[in-house]
């Protein structure tokens, strides 16, 4: 009951923000592959400049839900998309890199661990290095040292160069609603993803693969995942997050 109350909420507020957002309310699309629907919103080459990550206000408090993230849009600004962007420590604080227009948090970790995180190999999400978006494995990045304007770390990665984590069982029973990014071939398109229903790693990954054609995709959470996307009519609250990512466009 709680949950369809949220849910009825979440579309009311949904659409009332659809209805100031002619120019951007085809940025996101509902997509059917193996049988499970997916909500995802796609970032071309020439809308890279709208991406935006957040994680504090300018208080320096986490924001931690979609409502304080707009209010930290100026005049004539309408956010587009937004979703929940890795994972975080109980005070909100990045697991791993953080990188933003305004603000740099945690650091690149390439250690395995305990977690969907330390799943190794995870990896970048990089904005506006030598491509317009690129998902980079982690212990490369920290090699290579990009010069991203945007980058959050997470993991695991779900497509490697057109692969599939080695990691993912094809039989596993662990199913969440998951949501992540994929990058395409070329580097010039981004598709930020999130699944319907509970999926596992494998049916997740290859709907990156097979369904969007993503030559390489990073996992953001799985627990937690939760998408604004006025265009959808679809407004998801929960739990508190961390890092949040987003595409701001005019009015």
């Amino acid at each position: 009951m709680i949950g369809r109350l949220k849910r009825r909420l979440g579309l009311a507020v949904g659409a009332l923000v659809a209805m100031t957002l002619p120019a951007m309310a085809d940025i996101c699309d509902t997509r059917e592959f193996e049988g499970t629907r997916y909500s995802v919103c796609t970032v071309t080459a020439d809308g890279q400049d709208g991406m935006r990550l957040w994680l504090n206000g300018p208080d320096g408090k986490p924001l931690g839900d979609f409502s304080a993230v707009r209010g930290t849009l100026g005049a004539g600004e309408v956010l587009g998309f937004a979703m929940n962007a890795g994972m975080y420590h109980p005070d909100y604080a990045p697991v791993g890199l953080f990188r933003s227009d305004t603000e740099e948090a945690g650091r690149v970790v390439t250690a395995g661990g305990d977690g969907n995180f330390g799943l190794l190999p995870n990896g970048v999400f990089c904005v506006g290095a030598k491509a317009p978006f690129q998902v980079i494995e982690s212990r490369r990045f920290a090699d290579v040292q990009p010069q991203c304007r945007l980058a959050t770390q997470s993991g695991p990665l779900l497509v490697i160069d057109g692969a599939l984590h080695p990691r993912f069982l094809p039989q596993s029973d662990s199913r969440y609603i998951r949501n992540g990014v994929g990058v395409s071939r070329d580097m010039k398109t981004a598709w930020f993803a999130i699944s319907d229903a509970p999926v596992t790693f494998h049916q997740f990954a290859r709907f990156f693969r097979d369904g969007l054609g993503a030559r390489n995709a990073l996992y953001f959470d799985g627990s937690i995942s939760r998408l604004y996307a006025p265009g959808l009519r679809r407004a998801d609250w929960g739990r508190r997050m961390g890092p949040i990512i987003g595409y701001v466009g005019g009015s």
